[in-house]
């Protein structure tokens, strides 16, 4: 077996039923193996997407294990050269996979690779490459300076910003939605860490494969859409718990002395910073919530949507931030075009949604802090 692909599913049944689409076209031509870890879901994600991918092996967890945990349990299960950890809401081009896999056998001491990845809106995502954690980096993301110089290799070191997001870089951190790994790299430096319950994981992963001799790879060569925190609302303080604890179990795992101390005492203030900063949004989110409403009660309705179901229709296309665009799979519409057209019409701000022809699901996002969306559907 060539390729094994492992997705940790929770709660986001249209997510990864799109997902599942785009990666099936995507291995059409590889010998691979399909597998989801369901962690205990109260969607009906299993009896929902069983019976439509009659390929994929799928694992019913009693209790929510964790991401690391159920991917390890798949792990051992697979068999491929090559595994794929792969997130439920990500869609990927048909050339995806083959173009990766092409990469990492060229490169020798390639041990692991990320990819470009977009989001809903087709705007690049910084989090595709990063360095290490350290006490400077947490400082400067913290107090904003990351944010005010992103192209600053000191001031946003922890998302490299200073490298070119459209060529290939040796990189320290792989992003967890999609890491491409070799199965003898795996074998020298043990799979997740189970502590890690969920965030830090692939951190402390991308870690462990440095330390064992080999180098992570951000690949350029092709770009996915990740929509991001469908699982866990970003916004949301069981989310600034997890991912800092996350970051301070990295900390005191892998860091000794004055750097540790340092590091995790600017832990500690991000966790009552961003806890703030959650309420705010939250308080935030329900008057702007509250004021779209409104506004849309006052045009008695929503948006029309713009249906795009193959190329020829993008050539005359007119959007604004008020346009809605559907974007639909077809044998006339690869989902590679697709995220070519989201790129082209990103600076437009529209919104875009996206379905697979043989799908019963439409799923979009509007940016990476916002709550996603997924509807049922009968489009064919």
């Amino acid at each position: 077996m060539e390729l094994s692909i492992i997705i940790v599913n929770y709660n986001v049944k249209f997510f990864l039923e799109q997902c599942l689409h785009t990666v099936l076209k995507a291995v059409s031509h590889i010998d691979a193996e399909i597998w989801v870890v369901d962690n205990q879901s109260t969607d009906g994600s299993l009896p929902y997407l069983n019976p439509r991918f009659p390929s994929v092996h799928f694992i019913e967890n009693p209790k929510n294990t964790g991401f690391g945990a159920a991917n390890n349990q798949a792990l051992s299960l697979c068999s491929g050269e090559y595994i794929l950890f792969l997130n439920p809401d990500t869609l990927l081009p048909e050339d995806c996979l083959i173009n990766c896999l092409q990469f990492i056998r060229t490169v020798p001491k390639a041990g692991a690779l990320g990819i470009r990845m977009l989001d809903g809106s087709g705007r690049f995502l910084p989090e595709s490459k990063r360095a290490f954690p350290s006490p400077i980096t947490a400082f400067c993301k913290l107090v904003g300076l990351s944010a005010i110089f992103p192209a600053s290799p000191l001031f946003n070191r922890y998302s490299l910003g200073h490298l070119d997001q459209h060529k290939n870089h040796e990189v320290d951190v792989l992003a967890g939605a999609f890491i491409l790994v070799k199965r003898a790299t795996l074998d020298a430096t043990g799979a997740f860490d189970e502590r890690f319950f969920m965030y830090g994981e692939d951190i402390d992963l991308s870690y462990r494969i440095q330390k064992a001799g080999f180098n992570n790879y951000y690949f350029a060569g092709s770009s996915i859409i990740h929509f991001k925190g469908e699982s866990t609302r970003k916004g949301s303080l069981n989310y600034v718990l997890l991912f800092y604890n996350a970051m301070l179990l990295f900390v005191q795992k892998n860091y000794r002395g004055t750097k540790a101390g340092l590091f995790g005492f600017f832990i500690q203030v991000a966790i009552v910073f961003r806890g703030l900063v959650s309420l705010l949004y939250k308080i935030l989110g329900f008057f702007l919530k509250l004021g779209k409403n409104r506004q849309k009660n006052g045009k008695n309705g929503a948006e029309s949507m713009i249906l795009v179901p193959n190329l020829a229709k993008t050539q005359n296309l007119v959007l604004s931030k008020n346009s809605i665009v559907l974007f639909i799979e077809s044998d006339d519409f690869s989902w590679k075009q697709i995220l070519e057209q989201v790129e082209v019409f990103k600076h437009t701000n529209a919104q875009f949604r996206f379905s697979a022809s043989k799908s019963n699901s439409i799923v979009g996002s509007d940016s990476k802090e916002t709550e996603g969306e997924a509807l049922a559907t009968n489009i064919i």
